[in-house]
């Protein structure tokens, strides 16, 4: 199970910021590779177009981890993807402190996450799943189910 980062504000010092350049990689590959960082402890993963050598598209991998993961990120780069070498450097990351409350809605209760800075909240957002599973059960537009939490709930947009 994947450790997450505490709760409260704090800066973590000894991460890392990993980078591929892929080409010839397939769609079903990079999103099969993204759950296995996740899965074996990244803290964040994405993908950009990019043009490489000799104009020829690509995509850059990014994943932000802690430095006790990068053997296990490695080996998952080089074993999974098309990938000769692998690009890394440390990264200090500020978090914010993180607090979540419940806003009722007609179809019912969505978890939402305040991010705060020195005590004061400065990030408001619905939880994604929350919003579409009521979507989805309810038949509503997730956009309806969105504006009814910012309005009951005031969470900034």
């Amino acid at each position: 199970m994947k450790a997450l980062p505490p709760n409260e504000e704090h800066v973590d010092e000894d991460m890392l910021k990993i980078e591929v350049n892929l080409d010839d990689i397939s769609g079903e590959v990079l999103g099969y590779v993204m759950d296995l960082l996740f899965a074996s402890g990244a803290n964040d993963v994405y993908y950009s177009p990019i043009y490489m050598k000799k104009n020829r598209p690509g995509i850059l991998l990014q994943i932000l981890c802690s430095l006790q993961k990068l053997g296990e990120m490695k080996e998952i780069l080089f074993r999974e993807t098309t990938t000769l070498g692998i690009r890394y450097y440390p990264l200090t990351v500020h978090r914010l402190e993180r607090k979540f409350r419940e806003v009722e809605t007609e179809w019912g209760i969505v978890k939402v996450k305040e991010g705060i800075l020195q005590g004061q909240i400065v990030q408001s957002a619905p939880e994604y799943e929350d919003c579409k599973k009521i979507a989805m059960h309810h038949q509503v537009p997730l956009k309806k189910v969105y504006e009814q939490v910012w309005r009951n709930g005031e969470v900034r947009k």
